[in-house]
Order: structure tokens, then C-alpha cells, then sequence
């Protein structure tokens, strides 16, 4: 071990002359630090009632992969990158939610999803269900049914909507509007014969009949319709053909049920891009037969990004006097993790980061709650000991015991086991900067694996200081709507509400007393002339 890390300071001093002068001065550090500090104690608590809550949602956001994007984002802007701060790095107040479900200590997206939009722990696989309701059993949903902060403020007046890069059925929007005993139950055709007949509706049937949404941005257009139906921008492909059974088209549909209003459907980049927010009630975009395009491979001549899809969906949202609630989930972060494909997630992080920056430039921050979190993380590792600037996806300085370099970020399990008679692969040639390389894991498996760890809860906005410390993740809504003074509990609307009295009535008062003073003052003037 000696000799490695003496071998490790004498590259180190080799290196060295990438530091940023300013850094080898104390006084760099110190006045950084008073700076913080100065702002820490300059706070003031914002206890207003939140006119509007965002939520941005990271799927598999773990803090391993919000410290690797952060470095990221910096090395793209061609910097050294662990200096790089990250829109959600200023939000003033950050918490930690502790993510295991009823059933299991490593969750998944529905169970998580579940926790942070509904309020309730519940089990595996299961989305808008109480843990009363058992995975796939499809007559254990009756009674069961937990309802989301999303319906929470439409039922208060709001407008609500749903923003993802992942199809607007996946587990993180489902649980916003849908009750399934199965995440996986996203057209009538993947409902089992059983679940069928006990009367159990497919998620997209639910997307139009639980609660009215707003705005719906996201993929699964082949959920919505029947089966061969043609799919628009690839007609020729079989798999992207409509899925459902039942011979609906539930896009045609949600355009019936919104006569009367100005409801517009689109598919591709132009059509949405012609869509006025200030003269739109309903918007269903759907890019994709399923997932969207990882941002890496997304042709910007065919499809929005997720910060587009943010600005558009606000757009729409605010124009409501009562305020609205939105959900912006940057989907594709958990998928680029379970193919092991380290440089897809944290694009994809990148990306949310974009939006969040969007979604704060649109809103008020004294009237608007934001929060930035994740369901799980994911069995990413931050390893060796790579040199300040190193490429977040390149290799370790130092190769290990075997003689052969391993990469900063691997995986605990997943695609990327390579070990063959007892020996790891050579990649001294390999470009471990490409999109599509697969980090090395321990332990072979056919997809990588969730995270058990806490995530982070960063806050900004009304009563925001709410999320701080440790708290169970169906913590969240609560603390939202509390915010918001909307679902049971609106004490706050009360408090708030009284302190406006208060001080209207402190006002009267004051005036009163500097009314009758300038009197007095008055009438002692006149008599000293006279």
C-alpha cells in the first residue's frame, strides 16, 4: 500500500500544475467559506403559502450520481468539474428520505413513487396502493387506494400536469393519478385474464379517468391504442403499433372529453412547438411509442428536451390564479444505470439539472415550492483515486493488483461483469468516454440493480426549511401540501391567515397612534403661535 500511494504523490506532483493557482491561497478557501456562511445567517424563513409546487423527480438519483453529474456538467463546459455547482446545489434547504418500502429494503420506482406523491409506504411493484394491497393480486386494490398530491390540488382548484422522459404509464407518473396492483398493467393487454375479470383498468385508462390533468408530456403513444394500429413516425415497425385489446383509442377519446376547451394532442417536434401555451387548456404530447430517446441520442429536429417540455408545461399551468402542482421526472437516469451505461445516466442528469434551472427562471420563488429528489439510487461505485480534472468516465491513475487500469465508476452488479479465467479485461485501448460503454461489475447480472441509501430532498420556496434532516420518504407530500394548504391538513392557511390579521391590525393601530400624534402636534403649534 506504501509504495502505491508514494508511486500515487509522485504523479500527483507531475500533475499538479492543473491546479488553479487561486486555490493554493487560503484566503480563496476562507473567503468562500464566509460567503456561505454570511448567507446562511442571512436567511429569512419563507413561510408563505405556495401558490404553485414543482417536484422534479431524478429516477435513480442517488448522491453518487448527482457528485458524478455534477463533475460532469463541469468537464462538458470544458473545467476541471468538482468545482461545478449544479442548479439543485443552491437551494437553501437539503434533507434526506430514507426509500425502503414495506416489503422490501431495496425499493423500486413504484413502491418509492408511491411513498412521495401518495404519503404512504406500500409494497414492490405497486403503484397508488396502500401495503394492504399485494403485488399483481389484482382484488386486493379495493379500498386500497391511496390518492396523490397531484389530485390534492387539482381537487383544490390548481392545475396539475406530468412532465417525464420515460412513457407517461412508467411507476413515477402512474402513481400520480393510478391505483394498480401492477406497475407493469399499461394497456389492457398486459392485464392478466384474472385481473381482467375481477375488473381491474390498465393504467392508461386510468390516465384519462381518475383525475383530469392538465398537461401530459411524456412517451407511450402504444398504450393508447389499439392493437396494428400504425404508429405516426414509424409506421413500418410492428413494435411500436398500438397494444390495446380493446379496439379504443384513448386518444381520440381524451379530445372528446375535453369539448368545450382548447385540447391539443401532438406527437412530433413541430406540432409542439406550434402550440401557444396562452391559448391552451389541455395538452397530451406523447414523443415516443414508449420511452423518449436517451438525451444523448434525441435528434433535436424531431423531439423537445426535457427543459423544453418543462417551459411549455409551466407555461400552460400558471396561467390558473389558484397556482399548480407539477411533476418533472427525468426517467431515463434509472435506465441508463441498469444497462450499466454510466455516461447515459449522467447526461441524463445533466438534463434534469437544465430543467430545474428552467423551472426557476419561470417562477417566483416566494410563491412557488420546488423540490429536487430521487426515488433510489442505484449500485454505482465513486472509486480509486483519480487526479483533480480526471475524466468522471475515464480511468484511475494507478492500475490494480492484477496490473491492469479499472475505470472511476463502476458497478457493484449488473451487464458489466467481464471476468474471464479469473482475469478483468484489459482497457487501456478502450474508450470508457463513449455513450454505449458498459462499466466493469462484480456480480453478473442481466440488468444492474437499485440502491438501498438515503436520497437527498433539496427545497427552495415556501416553508421549504420544512425538508430538513431525516425523514421517511411519504414524509414529502405531507410537507408539500402543508406548504400549500392543500389535502387535510391546512393549518397553515389559518396561521397564515392570522398573521395577516395581526399585522393589518397592528397597522390600524399605528396609524391611529400617528394620526392622533400629528393632531396633538398640531394643535400645540397653534397655540404657541397664538
Amino acid at each position: 500500500m506504501e509504495t502505491r500511494l508514494a508511486v500515487l504523490c509522485l504523479l500527483l506532483v507531475a500533475h499538479s500544475t492543473l491546479a488553479a493557482v487561486e486555490e493554493e491561497n487560503p484566503e480563496f478557501w476562507r473567503s468562500m467559506a464566509r460567503d456561505d456562511l454570511n448567507a446562511a445567517l442571512n436567511r429569512k424563513l419563507n413561510t408563505n403559502v405556495a401558490k404553485n409546487i414543482m417536484l422534479f423527480l431524478g429516477d435513480g438519483m442517488g448522491v453518487t450520481t448527482i457528485t458524478a453529474a455534477r463533475i460532469l456538467k463541469g468537464q462538458l463546459q470544458n473545467r476541471t468539474g468538482e468545482e461545478t455547482v449544479m442548479t439543485m446545489d443552491t437551494f437553501p434547504y437539503v434533507g434526506l428520505a430514507k426509500v425502503y418500502t414495506v416489503d422490501f429494503q431495496i425499493p423500486d420506482s413504484a413502491g418509492t413513487a408511491t411513498a412521495y406523491l401518495c404519503g404512504v409506504k406500500s409494497n414492490l411493484n405497486v403503484v397508488g396502493l396502500s401495503a394492504a394491497a399485494r403485488n399483481g393480486i389484482c382484488k386486493t386494490q379495493k379500498g386500497n387506494e391511496v390518492t396523490s398530491i397531484l389530485k390534492w390540488a387539482k381537487d383544490a382548484g390548481k392545475s396539475v400536469g406530468v412532465v417525464t422522459t420515460t412513457r407517461v404509464q412508467h411507476a413515477t407518473p402512474a402513481a400520480s393519478y393510478a391505483h394498480s396492483a401492477s406497475r407493469t398493467w399499461y394497456s389492457d393487454s398486459d392485464l392478466p385474464p384474472n385481473a381482467q375479470s375481477q375488473g381491474c383498468n390498465d393504467i392508461s385508462h386510468q390516465l384519462l379517468h381518475n383525475t383530469d390533468i392538465d398537461v401530459i408530456i411524456g412517451g407511450g403513444r402504444k398504450y393508447m391504442t389499439p392493437k396494428g394500429f400504425a404508429d405516426p413516425e414509424y409506421p413500418t415497425d410492428a413494435a411500436s403499433n398500438g397494444q390495446r385489446s380493446d379496439n379504443r383509442n384513448l386518444i381520440s377519446e381524451w379530445l372528446n372529453m375535453k369539448e368545450g376547451k382548447v385540447a391539443r394532442y401532438v406527437w412530433n417536434r413541430t406540432d409542439f412547438d406550434a402550440v401557444d401555451p396562452e391559448n391552451t387548456d389541455y395538452l397530451m404530447a406523447l414523443f415516443e411509442p414508449g420511452d423518449l430517446r436517451f438525451e444523448a441520442e434525441r435528434d433535436p429536429a424531431l423531439d423537445p428536451s426535457l427543459t423544453e417540455t418543462t417551459e411549455k408545461a409551466i407555461r400552460i399551468l400558471r396561467k390558473n390564479p389558484k397556482g399548480f402542482f407539477l411533476l418533472v421526472e427525468g426517467g431515463r437516469i434509472d435506465q441508463g444505470h441498469h444497462a450499466s451505461r454510466a455516461s447515459m445516466a449522467l447526461q441524463e442528469a445533466v438534463t434534469l439539472d437544465e430543467a430545474v434551472a428552467k423551472g426557476l427562471e419561470l417562477t417566483n420563488e416566494e410563491e412557488t415550492l420546488t423540490l429536487v429528489t430521487a426515488d433510489h439510487s442505484h449500485a454505482l461505485s465513486f472509486n480509486g483515486y483519480p487526479f483533480r480534472g480526471n475524466s468522471i468516465l475515464g480511468k484511475s491513475p494507478l492500475y490494480g493488483r492484477d496490473l491492469l487500469p479499472y475505470t472511476t465508476l463502476m458497478y457493484g452488479n449488473g451487464p458489466g461483469f467481464k471476468i474471464v479465467n479469473n482475469k478483468r479485461p484489459d482497457i487501456r485501448k478502450v474508450n470508457t468516454k463513449d455513450k454505449n460503454y458498459v462499466q466493469l461489475s462484480a456480480v453478473p447480472l442481466d440488468k444492474e440493480t437499485h440502491g438501498g441509501e438515503d436520497v437527498c430532498v433539496f427545497a427552495r420556496g415556501p416553508m421549504s426549511h420544512l425538508l430538513v434532516g431525516v425523514h421517511e420518504q411519504s414524509y414529502l407530500p405531507h410537507a408539500m401540501a402543508y406548504a400549500a394548504c392543500i389535502g387535510q391538513d391546512t393549518r397553515h392557511c389559518a396561521q397564515a391567515l392570522n398573521a395577516n390579521a395581526a399585522h393589518t391590525h397592528t397597522s390600524a393601530h399605528t396609524h391611529t397612534a400617528l394620526t392622533l400624534l400629528s393632531t396633538l402636534v398640531t394643535v400645540a403649534l397653534v397655540n404657541a403661535l397664538q
